[in-house]
């Protein structure tokens, strides 16, 4: 049973049934925000020592607020209503504090919530700011941006032929979204490059949280694309699903995918991580408020079977992303290898307001079992292994001892390999690891350690 120590309330997912719109949504979010949605809703808590404070009101710059309300009111070139005034003026102070605090206007929260679901409408992308444009933290796969080529570290200048320097996130985003069939047009510019455009049809997004298959015999292969609610139970049926395809035998090695992962649902990762470790923390995180302490811990149940694993980690892997690779890192269960992570490294509380109104802030910071702050620094990968292509090297292999006339035959009575005979080996069926050589590459490890284990 997962747990947590200075925790003690109800379940997660009961919480969520029993009364959603009375509770705050403590969330790991996956980045600054979404050209889909508002990033996932994480995990549901009471918070009641959220609390208006107490201290005393700083009189000089209500005043000052009040004579800049006056002004504008009186001399703007256009007439502005103080309802207007008052919401741009609560917009600015939350995204004044850091990238992820923000107020959250009814449609905007009530998309928060939903896109926990896996289902939405929109490109497919996770984003963020960086310079003032915004940036591809990572595309979801198999919908209309991933289709597109777009790629994690992407800086889009454009949309529909408008600049977006400058341009905040939930106006970037707001752009971004659409009717599904609808199109839209982005202007990118990739590694400094020269500006290029890529035309897209909205559509409405069904995340599949958790792929799996055989890479070879002994060898599996499990892609989490984004944490949801239920990724932590597919992640059991996937780990059970690969035994029975290798003939319900215990794997060789396993490469968990986190590549472009950009976060989401923190119990998720919890039971991810849990379903790999049979005891120790997890993460656990840190803040000012009461409710900001939490620890999770590992139960003994081992649904891997402690299969060698390599983890696979890039740019684009935040947030919930980070808590499994830092645990397993951390708890020596895995090797990572790829590229440092995101760094995203702190926890939001979502806080209903009225008129369907939210108030979305950074509250606490998580920390992996060894006590380090992914914050603004993310994970290193074990093995540094940065993307790159591999083309096979056509040609003969020449002759053979086999090839040569009157040579003797092998002693122990085994056929002979010679390069008629061995015309065609390894032209057999595409692979996912021949055109992706960072997975090639964890899959060679997991190989040599599967060796090292036998031994």
């Amino acid at each position: 049973m997962l747990h947590s120590r200075r925790f003690v309330q109800p379940s997660i997912r009961n919480l969520a049934l029993r009364a959603p719109a009375m509770l705050a949504l403590a969330l790991v979010l996956g980045v600054q925000g979404s050209a889909w949605a508002q990033p996932s809703a994480l995990e549901l808590t009471q918070d009641p020592s959220v609390a208006p404070g107490k201290a005393p009101l700083p009189l000089d710059e209500l005043r000052t607020f009040a004579e800049v309300l006056d002004r504008i009111k009186a001399a703007y070139v256009e007439p502005v209503d103080d309802k207007t005034l008052l919401e741009n003026a609560i917009k600015g102070m939350l995204s004044n504090l850091d990238p992820h605090s923000a107020y959250l206007e009814p449609e905007a929260f009530a998309e928060l919530q939903e896109s926990t679901s896996g289902e939405f409408g929109g490109l497919g992308i996770e984003v963020g700011v960086e310079d003032g444009f915004i940036k591809v933290v990572s595309p979801i796969d198999d919908t209309p941006a991933s289709k597109a080529g777009i790629e994690a570290g992407d800086l889009i200048v454009k949309i529909d032929g408008q600049p977006t320097k400058g341009l905040s996130m939930l106006d970037a985003v707001s752009k971004m979204r659409g009717k599904p069939g609808s199109s839209i047009t982005l202007s990118l510019v990739r590694d400094g490059g020269t500006p290029f455009e890529v035309k897209l049809e909205r559509a409405v997004i069904k995340v599949r949280s958790v792929k799996s298959q055989l890479l070879e015999d002994g060898y599996g292969y499990l892609r989490i694309t984004q944490f949801q609610i239920n990724t932590g139970d597919e992640v059991g049926k996937a780990l059970a699903r690969l035994k029975k395809d290798n003939g319900n035998k215990e794997l060789g090695g396993l490469v968990l995918d986190l590549r472009n992962n950009p976060g989401g649902v923190l119990q998720a990762a919890v039971e991810v991580a849990d379903h790999f470790l049979t005891e120790g923390l997890i993460v656990y995180t840190k803040g000012r408020i009461p409710n900001s302490e939490l620890r999770f811990s590992a139960d003994p149940a081992d649904a891997s079977a402690g299969v060698p694993l390599v983890v696979l980690i890039n740019g684009g892997s935040a947030s919930a992303s980070e808590i499994v690779a830092g645990a397993l890192q951390d708890q020596k269960r895995a090797v990572l290898m790829g590229t440092d992570s995101f760094g995203k490294g702190s926890v939001q509380t979502v806080l209903p307001l009225n008129n369907d109104r939210a108030l979305k802030l950074t509250t606490a910071l998580y920390y992996t079992p060894n006590g380090r702050s992914i914050q603004a620094q993310g994970i290193e990968p074990d093995i540094e292994v940065a993307r790159a292509k591999v083309t096979r090297e056509q040609g003969g292999e020449g002759f053979r001892e086999a090839d040569l006339a009157g040579h003797l035959g092998n002693g122990n009575g085994g056929p002979d390999r010679s390069s008629a005979n061995r015309k065609g080996e390894g032209e057999a069926t595409p692979r996912p690891q021949d055109d992706d050589y960072q997975l090639s590459q964890a899959l060679n490890l997991l190989k040599g350690l599967n060796l090292t284990r036998r031994k």
